[in-house]
């Protein structure tokens, strides 16, 4: 059986990784890619859409893209991150939530209407905490490898409270803890519910009826999405293909027929 012809182009360029789709018409994502965000945007861009292209086999495919470095694709429509993720969701969920998505530069609260319009959102966009990046410094400097994050929670016999705000002071504040003979594994479930914290800040009062789902890397973290969950006291939703959220949505908005 032959793979359903692409039918437009999306791609999202966060602060630590690339993500390129294309979708068919009925929105299903056929081809995929994702790659460490290079310093030189637009040639990486560039390279991503010609494979993807060549994979489809169709130079004339409409392009969206998104995304902090969006604005460095040539020849497409440039679409807002809020816009792409409320639509990539949507487009899953059919019906309103909350979704955040916690990215490598920022953490996004979006809330989306029964239409799938933005609604309201937050974000926490002054400093790394709070976000992805926040997570791997501290994991980094403990050297606990992100697949590990989950069995270290698991065999934690308490949360021990990373309590500064600012990276670089929370990275300190851990070392500390580790010279005091604190176990590794109490310091990683306390960094978690540091994190679901803050972003349960963000989320603040969540509408009558609205479930909340979540998007981006950190959300291939189980660990981190039931740390969501119990601060939330609400079931967190994993959007499928997490990663690629931003990147369905900027090529849903672009394709033939979409309002």
């Amino acid at each position: 059986m032959s793979k359903p012809a692409a039918a437009a182009l999306g791609i999202d360029i966060g602060s630590t990784t690339c993500k390129a789709v294309a979708i068919d018409a009925r929105g299903t994502v056929i081809l995929r890619m994702l790659e460490p965000t290079d310093p030189l945007i637009a040639p990486q861009a560039a390279r991503m859409i010609q494979a993807l292209r060549a994979q489809a086999g169709d130079v004339t495919l409409p392009l969206g893209a998104t995304g902090y470095g969006r604005r460095h694709v040539e020849d497409a429509r440039v679409i807002t991150e809020i816009t792409c993720h409320a639509r990539g969701a949507y487009h899953h969920l059919g019906r309103a939530g909350v979704l955040v998505d916690i990215g490598g530069q920022d953490t996004k609260v979006i809330f989306i209407g029964a239409d799938g319009t933005v609604e309201d959102f937050h974000m926490n966009d002054k400093c790394a905490a709070g976000t992805g990046r926040f997570l791997e410094v501290i994991l980094n400097r403990l050297k606990v490898p992100l697949a590990d994050v989950g069995l270290k929670v698991a065999r934690a016999r308490e949360a021990v409270a990373v309590s500064s705000m600012c990276t670089v002071f929370a990275e300190s504040e851990v070392v500390s803890l580790v010279a005091q003979g604190v176990a590794v594994e109490d310091i990683v479930k306390g960094l978690l519910q540091s994190l679901a914290s803050r972003v349960a800040g963000l989320i603040g009062r969540i509408p009558p009826g609205a479930g909340i789902s979540m998007s981006g890397g950190v959300a291939l973290n189980p660990a981190m999405v039931e740390a969501l969950a119990k601060k939330t006291g609400m079931a967190v939703t994993v959007m499928p293909d997490p990663q690629y959220l931003g990147a369905l949505g900027a090529a849903l908005s672009v394709l033939p027929g979409s309002r």
